[in-house]
């Protein structure tokens, strides 16, 4: 499959990437992983430890919530694209560790080619920007996730995009905060579900005469 070879060559160029600091610091590159013809692009801020030591987006704790979610308006991981807008872990050295930090401007635009040939590769129907610091690659350093997520914006080759916490922040919330989070990241979720919907229905081929609207997703119990 084309996409998927223009993928893996450039997986192999992003591997081969020195131009800044962390690409000598890095155990792994963290490309990105899914399907290559995905309708949904989810898009986070950077790799953490777990996913610089085994090379891929969106492992451990925050990583299996994303898989919830996605689950839960009734998308496989596989069926997705996952990356990030870096593709090496942010870090400082304290003492004998490594920390984990937020990307510089630098690093940003030295990594945002890659983002963008991955996007017109995979040419999503949607994109999903996951967290604040994935909102503002596309939107801008003025972005405010609180109160300005859970709309739609014009992304890259005009695609649709949805901003909504990242799981990290969510596993992070406790209380009163982590159900009111969790609420709207339901909503935002919902939003996606009806957009890929919509997108759907709107292609002819696939144009069924007396179907219905789709049903209201049911709020899952892990949200």
């Amino acid at each position: 499959m084309r996409r998927e070879s223009e993928l893996n060559e450039l997986a192999r160029v992003v591997d081969a990437c020195r131009k800044c600091e962390i690409g000598c610091l890095r155990t792994k590159s963290v490309f990105g992983e899914g399907d290559p013809c995905a309708r949904l692009m989810c898009v986070g801020e950077g790799p953490g430890e777990t996913e610089d030591a085994t090379g891929r987006p969106f492992v451990g704790r925050a990583g299996e919530l994303l898989t919830k979610m996605l689950a839960a308006i009734g998308l496989e991981r596989g069926e997705v694209y996952i990356c990030n807008t870096i593709k090496c872990r942010a870090c400082y050295r304290e003492g004998t560790k490594l920390r984990n930090r937020a990307p510089t401007p630098e690093e940003l635009a030295n990594c945002r080619p890659y983002l963008d040939q991955q996007i017109a590769l995979v040419q999503p129907r949607v994109i999903l920007a996951l967290g604040a610091p994935a909102a503002k690659s596309f939107l801008g350093s003025s972005f405010q996730i609180t109160r300005m997520r859970g709309r739609w914006y014009e992304g890259p080759h005009g695609i649709p995009l949805m901003v909504t916490f990242h799981p990290a922040y969510v596993l992070r919330q406790g209380g009163m905060a982590l159900t009111e989070t969790k609420r709207q990241v339901w909503a935002d979720l919902k939003a996606v579900k009806a957009k890929l919907d919509e997108l759907e229905r709107s292609q002819p081929q696939d144009d069924m005469a007396g179907d219905g609207p789709a049903p209201e997703p049911v709020q899952p119990s892990l949200f």
